[in-house]
């Protein structure tokens, strides 16, 4: 098995495999669309071009992989990370635990929705947010999930309010509960979902996710989310809204 950076060469074959399976290849399609710049892609390829495994680089420090084991170990071999995020296939685990030092990880599944599918509940009134209320979401996030969100910063998520959709619900005078989504033409994936432990329960996130949802799906046929595989409450509110499970992943956060 061979391992080539992409290249124009072999543009189309990339394309053409990984427009067969969007929800599998999300970040693939949407990082390569709207941050080339800042995104390396890595092929392990047979014998006669064809593809099985990828490895995707993203500003350095966050990598997706996807293929068979023999086709993602031959690709860890051309990759250097001192430290970020690394996720791959179930099968993969064995592998990103051999090669890095792990200080946390997690199991996921990725649920999608098509349109005509979605049964939203929008119970709460739902205000777009701005970048003004970047520190309140950062704070929000950091509270609502500190081993995951507790190092994000201000600036970062005044970078994704200027990127990306975000939705919040408001209680007792703040924000209470916030959602963030990617939303293309081609596709949409919920990337942030996050109610403060205080006033959980109340149906808030329900509210969010069925608002993107619709936002989404105004653009596009197909919507997305990631949830932990053991978060149960999460799990609910997303099959409430229409969503249903169909890839599980590995993810970690490293060290090399």
């Amino acid at each position: 098995m061979k391992v080539s950076k992409l290249n124009p060469r072999l543009e189309s074959t990339f394309w053409e495999h990984i427009t067969q399976d969007v929800p599998h290849y999300f970040f693939f399609i949407s990082d390569m669309k709207h941050e080339r710049a800042v995104t390396e892609v890595w092929l392990a390829l047979d014998d006669e071009n064809g593809i099985r495994g990828l490895m995707l680089i993203y500003r350095g420090r966050i990598v997706q992989l996807r293929g068979s084991i023999e086709a993602v170990r031959v690709l860890l071999d051309r990759l250097t990370l001192k430290e970020g995020e690394v996720t791959g296939e179930p099968e993969h685990r064995v592998l990103i635990m051999e090669r890095f030092r792990v200080e946390a990880s997690s199991e996921l599944t990725l649920m999608a929705l098509r349109r005509g599918e979605e049964t939203p509940q929008v119970r709460h009134r739902v205000h777009r947010l701005s970048s003004a209320e970047a520190g309140y979401i950062a704070h929000l996030m950091r509270v609502g999930d500190p081993v995951w969100w507790g190092q994000v910063t201000v600036e970062r998520i005044a970078e994704r309010l200027n990127e990306r959709l975000w939705l919040g619900v408001r209680a007792d005078g703040r924000l209470v509960s916030a959602g963030g989504a990617m939303v293309d033409d081609w596709a949409g994936l919920i990337t942030t979902v996050v109610t403060h432990p205080s006033y959980r329960g109340r149906g808030y996130a329900t509210s969010i996710v069925s608002a993107l949802v619709r936002e989404i799906l105004e653009r596009s046929r197909l919507a997305l989310i990631y949830v932990r595989s053991d978060n149960l409450p999460a799990l609910r509110v997303y099959h409430k809204v229409g969503f249903k499970p169909c890839r599980e992943y590995f993810m970690a956060r490293v060290r090399g």
